[in-house]
């Protein structure tokens, strides 16, 4: 039964599917931040994989079929865009100077953590994307010559962080601005920050998904500059 299981072609996409579907019903009943879906999800999934003594690589060509969905489901972000346009006309400026600061505060420390812990080039290519979605930060780590693998780990990591930090580090800091808290989070914690941003509202949702795209493109600027430093 075991190895019919892992032999599935389908065995990756039905875990992550399942094991995403157990974090939201444990969010919606404990309604605690921690409770991540996403970060139970990659537990279960971990421990389910580690259980069954399943390859890594088993896994992940099982899976890749949900990869394929990364990039729509970005794109798609648009849409409470334009439903918002007239927020993003009325505050171009501000937005565009807020992410612009954000991202290169973003590579500026880790340039400074790197120095402090001594990181190899390759660690410090490998963390320079962290917060820019994973559809880019992939291809920007190995341009740079980091390790993709760790890349994606910093880029999920980053985002669960503002998943979960979002709301609290608004109510912390008295950010109530709509159009603030969406720049805020969509520049500093890509996709995942912005699922938590559309649950605040409409603007936010909004802007923190053109944060998204603007931060990616800056970064992948500020990448090329600061993967020179180390």
């Amino acid at each position: 039964m075991k190895e019919f299981i892992v032999d599935s072609a389908y065995f990756g996409a039905v875990l992550t599917l399942l094991a995403y579907g157990v974090g939201v019903i444990l969010k919606k009943r404990v309604n605690i931040a921690i409770f991540n879906p996403l970060l139970i999800s990659i537990i279960i999934v971990i421990s389910v994989v580690l259980l069954l003594k399943v390859d890594y690589k088993v896994y992940k060509e099982s899976a890749d079929v949900i990869s394929y969905l990364l990039t729509p489901a970005t794109v798609s972000l648009a849409i409470p865009l334009y439903e918002q346009v007239e927020a993003l006309k009325n505050n171009i400026k501000a937005i565009m100077l807020g992410i612009g600061i954000g991202s290169i505060t973003s590579v500026v420390s880790v340039l400074a953590l790197s120095l402090c812990f001594g990181f190899t080039h390759e660690e410090y290519a490998s963390f320079l994307p962290k917060s820019i979605t994973t559809a880019i930060g992939m291809d920007v780590s190995a341009e740079i010559g980091g390790y993709v693998s760790l890349t994606i780990a910093a880029i999920v990591l980053t985002g669960i962080l503002g998943n979960v930090l979002a709301e609290p580090l608004c109510k912390l800091f008295k950010i109530h601005e709509p159009v603030a808290k969406g720049v805020a989070i969509g520049t500093a914690s890509h996709a995942l920050g912005t699922a938590k941003a559309i649950e605040l509202g409409e603007v936010e949702g909004a802007i923190s998904g053109l944060s998204i795209v603007v931060c990616g493109l800056f970064t992948v600027v500020w990448c090329g500059i600061f993967s020179t430093f180390i």
